[in-house]
């Protein structure tokens, strides 16, 4: 548990001003996205902010990974509508509660491990989706809504300022870094279209329109529901869905920040701060969430790599929810959809668009699919399992594939067969048919030593040859099998001569983060 509480590193140097800085700028992006996904599941405003706070402050202090941003995350929201609908919101909240008990379980028995199981083709589509709704939920901002409630896009004068303003936040992220990267571009951008359109009195959308953020400290609240079974029955496949979808997108979002830093995150201590940061929420009016990839990357684009700028960010969006909300609800949303922009543009990993004529066919369709399905379903969590899935068969079948053996006959008449490659489910076909019983000596021998016996079917394919061979009268030997592949055939030792002495062991590595 000592790591846990390792929470800061004091060799570490800190650029303050540029974790200030980056935190006051993460803390502009996230007000309209957690606002914004808070209306769309027909929550109060104040719950999306509120889960910007806790999710960013308890994740930037316990979290494993310093740099990396969490807050109310339309992955994690997206899954609640049902429940919002049908129960309503004190279901909601105890259902966030739940998943933070499932998360932080998850990080107590170290099975954060498991993100491991992702394939560079599932992150590349995770990563180049993701950018792709980053990209869309900006559009939607050049909609307006209509006094009957209806939405409509914006026209005439208004489109144009709004469009006008867009591309000028874009050309100050782009230009300002070759003059100075003294301060951060995302925020010098939102400042500067803040007072252009104050100075002029523009007219045009700003954060006000989505909702109020004036507010005060979030209350404890015990959720209202009844402490039942049947109550529990209600909220477990949200908070489980939650959960999943929570960690696949904090630990997929950790190792993009490993490969962005070159430096390695703690998975399981990333688990445990989301777990506990939900479970927080679901006790104080929050909507939880998971660690945000935008943000992250607005936060590490700037030189951002301590978790000062994540402090900095909550505590920002809790002074604003308390003291500064009349400011902010006047800055343009023309800001910060164009901040978002070149965010979803970063995000996009366009090395996978030059390398894909280097890659297999199959990490092609992969990645694709695992991107289409992000997008059309905005479900992380459903497209990144797709994906494992698929590249695991695909695993499956080229290893099956590769299974062969080498046939000699010694000095004393005995016939050797040297097997190469796992026998698994995959492979046990093409197994059998290496073997030629009835042509075969009356001693055969099969080494294992480049080989290893890996599940139920593989048992059940040398149980066969087994069977064929005493059939004919002919003894089998197996060889060089590992401790844990003769614990697997101990049923069959009465026909099955091992040979221990040269056997290796195979141990697990296991995940001490």
């Amino acid at each position: 548990m000592k790591a846990y509480f390792n929470l800061f590193d004091f060799k570490q140097t800190v650029d303050y001003k540029t974790e200030v800085l980056e935190g006051l700028t993460v803390a502009m992006t996230m007000i309209p996205e957690s606002l914004s996904f808070a209306i769309l599941a027909g929550f109060a405003p104040l719950t999306g902010l509120y889960a910007a706070f806790l999710m960013g402050l308890i994740t930037a202090i316990f979290g494993g990974r310093p740099g990396m941003v969490s807050g109310g995350a339309g992955s994690t929201v997206v899954v609640l509508i049902a429940l919002m609908q049908s129960n309503g919101i004190e279901y909601v909240f105890a259902a966030v509660a739940l998943a933070g008990i499932i998360q932080l379980l998850v990080g107590l028995f170290r099975l954060g491990k498991f993100i491991r199981l992702v394939p560079q083709p599932v992150m590349y589509g995770f990563v180049n989706g993701l950018a792709v709704i980053i990209f869309m939920a900006q559009i939607e901002q050049f909609k307006v809504v209509s006094a009957s409630g209806g939405e409509s896009w914006l026209s005439g004068s208004a489109l144009w300022v709004m469009l006008g303003l867009v591309l000028l936040t874009i050309a100050i992220v782009l230009v300002f870094p070759k003059i100075t990267k003294a301060v951060p571009a995302s925020l010098v951008a939102i400042i500067t279209v803040f007072v252009l359109v104050l100075g002029f009195g523009i007219d045009t959308k700003t954060v006000k329109d989505i909702a109020s953020v004036s507010g005060g400290f979030p209350p404890f609240h015990i959720p209202d529901v009844p402490l039942n079974l049947d109550m529990l029955k209600v909220i477990f496949p949200y908070s489980l869905v939650m959960a999943g979808v929570g960690l696949v997108e904090s630990l997929l979002t950790l190792n993009v920040v490993d490969e962005i830093t070159g430096t390695r995150g703690k998975g399981n201590k990333e688990a445990v701060a989301q777990g506990s940061a939900n479970i927080v929420n679901g006790f104080f009016t929050g909507m939880g969430g998971c660690a945000i990839i935008a943000q992250s990357f607005v936060n590490l684009s700037a030189g951002s790599r301590a978790r000062l700028s994540g402090i900095v960010a909550a505590l920002t969006i809790l002074l604003i929810i308390l003291f500064g909300g009349p400011i902010i609800e006047r800055v343009p949303m023309a800001a910060l959809t164009g901040v978002m922009i070149m965010v979803a543009i970063g995000t996009f990993e366009w090395i996978s668009l030059r390398i894909v004529n280097k890659m297999p066919r199959h990490d092609i369709v992969v990645g694709i699919l695992v991107a289409v399905i992000t997008v059309w379903l905005n479900n992380l969590a459903l497209a990144v399992l797709i994906g494992v899935v698929l590249s695991a068969l695909v695993f499956a079948w080229e290893s099956a594939k590769r299974i062969r053996a080498r046939k000699y006959v010694d000095g004393q008449g005995v016939k050797h067969y040297e097997i190469f490659g796992p026998l698994f489910f995959g492979s046990t076909t093409t197994f059998l048919e290496k073997f030629d019983v009835s042509n075969d000596p009356e001693e055969v021998i099969v080494d294992f030593k480049e080989s290893r016996i890996a599940d139920m079917s593989a048992i059940d394919a040398v149980s066969k040859l087994t069977e064929r061979y005493d059939k004919v009268g002919k003894k089998l030997h197996l060889k060089h099998l590992s401790e844990d592949c003769r614990l697997l055939l101990k049923n069959a030792e009465l026909v099955i001569d091992v040979n221990i002495k040269e056997d290796p062991s195979y141990k697990v590595v296991t995940d001490k983060r």
